[in-house]
């Protein structure tokens, strides 16, 4: 099974993750911001990954430190768990729908990690979640990871929908590039011969 875990310890926050990329979509995520381990649980379940997340943050000053530094060792979870990247599909799209709102996001598992993000909110939180967040978590969990990941919320009115979109997205897209393609026969889906 391919899994790893990270541990990553600031003045801000203290982190442990874990992933399995071939799990079943199981979960025990705790934050302390409800709607991001929402959005979490979310990207384990659709992605059928095995995900472990238990941060302790600076809630007292805002979510942002929580959320970000969670993105960094998940995607450095994610990037080990990868290992070499033989036999694996690489490319992978979606177009994701959540009720009103449809988002496509596109990856692959290059090695050169880069975000585009072209969704916009209408409001500035749902609850207490910053939605600029969104954003941020993206950013590290791409830049960490190595992947490049384009994310594009085509419409959509409602934030919690949009948001919602954007991680069982990236959680369908990342299942799909994740797997290991027979005809690969083990090897790095690359000219270069590495990725």
């Amino acid at each position: 099974m391919r899994s790893a875990s990270i541990s990553r310890r600031t003045a801000e926050t203290d982190v442990s993750v874990s992933i399995g990329l071939d799990g079943t979509g199981r979960s025990t995520i705790s934050t302390g911001v409800g709607f991001f381990d929402h959005m979490l649980e979310l990207f384990a379940r659709h992605g059928l990954f095995d995900v472990e997340a238990k941060v302790t943050g600076d809630l007292h000053v805002d979510h942002h430190h929580t959320v970000e530094d969670t993105g960094i060792a998940l995607g450095q979870a994610f990037a080990r768990a990868l290992g070499d990247k033989r036999g694996i599909a690489r490319y992978a799209d979606i177009h994701m729908p959540m009720d009103e709102a449809l988002t496509r996001v596109a990856i692959d598992i290059s090695g050169r990690p880069f975000l585009v993000f072209r969704t916009t909110f209408k409001v500035e939180k749902i609850g207490q979640f910053d939605t600029e967040l969104v954003c941020e978590w993206f950013q590290a969990f791409a830049m960490n990871a190595g992947i490049t990941l384009h994310v594009e919320t085509l419409y959509g009115d409602n934030a919690h929908h949009i948001a919602e979109s954007c991680f069982k997205g990236l959680a369908r897209a990342l299942r799909k590039a994740v797997a290991v393609d027979p005809r690969e026969d083990g090897r790095i889906p690359s000219t270069k011969g590495s990725l």
